[in-house]
């Protein structure tokens, strides 16, 4: 099976909210391969009209690296299909079996064409915000491996961002909550992100740039989650909040 037959699988899947079974293993996707099949299901949802927003981290955290075997980080793209207005409420069939969790998102205000460093933040990042997250992984019961969760854009489904804010440098030690109808049901840290969450657009830039990809000014990145997702249901008041940078939810129905 070719990426390009593989990418428009996975794209069906997403479009009609019915799961598939993983591919990656059964015809030897290489990670490149399986960045490539990425690639190839955003240009279509592009050739459908959707335009870039953006960018989410995934393996931020170093128990979750470990826990897959793996030394790096994945990114996936967002669109603005992808984008829910703070309090929408959502029909959670046009998914297959979605979770959130909550983020921090950050805006970036100058094109970042190189990899940078922790000290240069300032000069790309004007903005960040409270965020959540909505995952929802194309594959049967929602388990895949490295390669395929990578082909499949990296589960990105969906994200919510709170108010912008002027940037805060100091966010390694902020509080995070996760409250489905006012009840926490997860709790964490930010330095649950690489011990620091503005280091996942570090190591985005050194991503992007060995890629050949500009991360845009305007666009958007999640720096990854700081609890575990927690799947969705119906009825629910999804909400994250972080300390210092405040809340933002949505509603399912």
């Amino acid at each position: 099976m070719t990426n390009q037959e593989i990418a428009e699988i996975l794209d069906q899947a997403a479009r009609q909210a019915k799961p598939t079974k993983q591919m990656a293993e059964a015809h030897k996707v290489s990670l490149d391969a399986a960045y490539d099949i990425q690639r190839i299901s955003i240009g279509k949802r592009i050739d459908r009209g959707e335009q870039v927003t953006g960018f989410k981290l995934g393996f931020t955290s170093r128990a979750k690296m470990e826990q897959m075997g793996v030394h790096d980080l994945i990114w996936g793209i967002l669109t603005d299909e992808m984008k829910i207005n703070p309090d929408e409420e959502v029909d959670l069939n046009r998914w297959i079996h979605p979770r959130a969790e909550p983020e921090i998102a950050f805006r970036i205000s100058k094109d970042i064409e190189e990899s940078i460093s922790l000290n240069d933040i300032p000069n790309y990042i004007d903005k960040m915000a409270p965020a959540l997250e909505i995952i929802d992984s194309r594959y049967e019961n929602f388990k895949f491996s490295l390669e395929d969760v990578v082909a499949d854009n990296c589960s990105s489904t969906g994200y919510v961002i709170g108010d912008w804010q002027d940037l805060k440098t100091e966010i390694s030690d902020l509080s995070i909550d996760l409250n489905i109808n006012k009840e926490a049901v997860q709790q964490g840290k930010t330095a649950a992100i690489l011990n620091n969450p503005l280091q996942s657009v570090v190591e985005l830039s050194r991503l992007a740039s060995k890629a050949d990809l500009v991360v845009k000014k305007g666009q958007v990145v999640l720096a990854g989650a700081a609890t575990a997702a927690v799947y969705l249901d119906k009825n629910q008041t999804i909400e994250a909040n972080i300390e210092a940078l405040g809340s933002v939810s949505f509603k399912t129905k």
